[in-house]
């Protein structure tokens, strides 16, 4: 049974990643105006991005304090199993929540047509070339795309 929970638990956290692809907008960005500059892509590089809900150590100590208190056959025993579980679990759960969220990303560096450099992480899809033409859309979350006026 406590394997089942452990395993409902990490497809629960795995579905938690938090999606940081240019291509996906929040409902409330829906009708708000952004800003846009173009500029010209100076440098690209892969990095991490780390992520913990916290879920997985409160799902995990609560599972972890569960099992832990079965363990013995007096109240304090079983008092202590429960802590003791739930240390154990919320490390595990911790640690099983940061690994699952752990995602690749891009850092771009731009360089606006102003002279100004600008530096945005944001997924790699879709991948952009050093030299490539792009705008930068400012908002609550700022993101590169594509110059639509650049022909092909």
């Amino acid at each position: 049974m406590l394997k089942i929970c452990l395993l409902a638990i990490l497809l629960l956290l795995s579905a938690c990643a938090r999606d940081i692809s240019p291509q996906t907008y929040s409902v409330g960005s829906v009708g708000q105006v952004n800003r846009t500059i173009s500029g010209i892509i100076i440098s690209t590089r892969v990095v991490d991005i780390q992520d913990n809900s916290g879920v997985g150590g409160a799902a995990g100590a609560g599972i972890g304090a569960v099992g832990g208190s079965s363990i013995g056959n007096t109240r304090r025993d079983a008092a202590v199993g429960a802590i003791a579980g739930a240390v154990v679990g919320g490390i595990t759960g911790s640690m099983a929540d940061s690994k699952l969220n752990a995602q690749k990303a891009t850092e771009y560096v731009v360089e606006t047509d102003n002279g100004n450099l600008m530096t945005i992480v944001q997924g790699s899809n879709p991948a952009f070339a050093i030299g490539q033409k792009v705008l930068i859309l400012y908002g609550a979350r700022s993101r590169i795309i594509e110059d639509p006026r650049v022909s092909k």
